[in-house]
Formats: C-alpha cells, structure tokens, sequence
C-alpha cells in the first residue's frame, strides 16, 4: 500500500474501515522553468471521527470573513440630490433672468439703429431735395415754355 494511505479502524465493530488520503505536494523537477504559483499553502486533509463511528475526510476550510461595514455618510443621498437639485434650479432661473436683460438689450440696441438709419436716410433725402446743384439729370419738365427735355429727344 501506499504511504499516504491509512486504513482506520471503526470504533465498532459493524462499520467498515475508511481509507483517508493525504495530499503529498509534488516537488518541481530540477530542470523545468520556475512557473508563477498562487500564494498560500495546499489545504491540508483533515479527518473527522463522528460520534456514530464513522470518519468524514476532508480539505480544511477557513471561515468566511464578513464584509466591511461601509460607514454611513454625514449627509443622505435624498439631501444632497435636493440641494443639487436646488442650485442648478437658480442656474436655470439667473440664466433666464440674463437671457431676457440680453434679448432686452438686444432689441434697444436694433430699434437704435434703426431710428439711426431712418434719419441719416431722412437727412440725405432732405439734402437732396432742399439743395440747389446746376445740373441735374434725369428728366425736365418746363411748362411756360412747353420745353419737355427727355435724354437726348427735343420736341
């Protein structure tokens, strides 16, 4: 029989012996390359005699560690999405409050303009029509001489 083999005798007489096996590491051979290994130890076999007599072999398992408590915030989640909530509502509201003052302005500045053009155009217009120039184009009208000059045509 093997070495890692151990027959057990029952502590009565009508159960049958158990074989328990041990786990044996295995060395590396001397000329194969170093492999990366899991760190820790191969679990050792352990076996358990139970009140009945009869032996229950098995890996050694260690207790499950609990989870860490995660520490409760100072401030819940439901406040700080109300405040968030809050602040960009006032972001929204100034950003309004400045989009009017601009569209405001905006039509001040092109009503401006306008009246701007409107009387620079009137100005031009009055000088044009108020102004004396000896020559003119276009067409001449005399009525007391019954003279109608049009471009280049007498009549």
């Amino acid at each position: 029989m093997n070495e890692a083999t151990h027959h057990h005798r029952p502590a009565r007489p009508d159960v049958t012996a158990v074989e328990v096996h041990r786990s044996t590491p295995l060395a590396p051979l001397p000329s194969a390359p170093a492999l990366p290994t899991q760190p820790g130890t191969i679990a050792a076999v352990t076996s358990v005699v139970l009140p009945d007599g009869r032996v229950v072999t098995g890996y050694t398992i260690e207790p499950a560690k609990p989870e860490p408590v995660a520490a409760k915030p100072l401030v819940s989640r439901a406040a700080v999405n109300v405040a968030l909530g809050g602040v960009g509502f006032l972001a929204m509201c100034g950003g309004l409050l400045l989009l009017t003052s601009f569209i405001a302005a905006l039509t001040a500045f092109v009503t401006q303009l306008i009246t701007l053009a409107a009387v620079v155009f009137g100005g031009w217009v009055a000088v044009q029509v108020f102004s004396v120039s000896g020559h003119r184009s276009g067409t001449t009208v005399n009525i007391r001489k019954a003279v109608i000059k049009r471009s280049h045509f007498r009549g």
